[in-house]
């Protein structure tokens, strides 16, 4: 499990449908997920911190929470299918313990978890599937580095592998 944060919204070029990125502390992954217009609105406006009269949808689902006893501890990017990302939202009661784990659509558990500051956790499974690299030089540099590896190894340190193995298999 990766704790990403909200990096930006983006707009794709080509659809013109916003996109919500994520990003790993280390800026080295992004997942860029495909979101609606309302739910990006959501988190632009929280990100840039404009207020609104009224509650809006994501802050009433905090204020629900909220009001019912429970705290939002995290949300959780579990999976990815056909292009179609499932999350999950993890909520706890302080005082009775209880807990309690819905299911949400990431573009909504985003919005409402940069309400109350929660971690978004994305497994690495989505992150295998969604992400893309972000930095290229490390990148780059993490393959030399194999690659060197992978030419210092000699015939050599096999049969010494295999005799060390053949040493403890007869040992059983």
């Amino acid at each position: 499990m990766i704790e990403m944060k909200v990096m930006g919204i983006a707009l794709d070029t080509r659809t013109g449908s916003p996109i919500v990125v994520l990003h790993d502390k280390d800026n080295r992954k992004a997942l860029p997920i495909w979101i609606g217009s309302a739910e990006a609105s959501a988190i632009i406006r929280k990100i840039e911190n404009l207020s609104v009269s009224r509650p809006m949808t994501h802050d009433l689902i905090i204020n629900i929470i909220q009001k019912t006893g429970y705290t939002l501890e995290k949300i959780e990017i579990n999976d990815v299918e056909k292009e179609t990302y499932y999350a999950t939202l993890y909520l706890n009661n302080p005082e009775t313990g209880d807990s309690l784990q819905i299911d949400s659509r990431p573009s909504d558990a985003i919005a409402v978890a940069i309400r109350v500051d929660a971690p978004i956790f994305v497994t690495a499974n989505v992150i295998s599937n969604g992400s893309v690299s972000t930095d290229s030089a490390k990148d780059e540099e993490e393959a030399q580095e194999f690659k060197k590896f992978v030419q210092s190894i000699k015939p050599s340190d096999f049969a010494k592998l295999m005799k060390d193995n053949d040493h403890h298999e007869s040992d059983q």
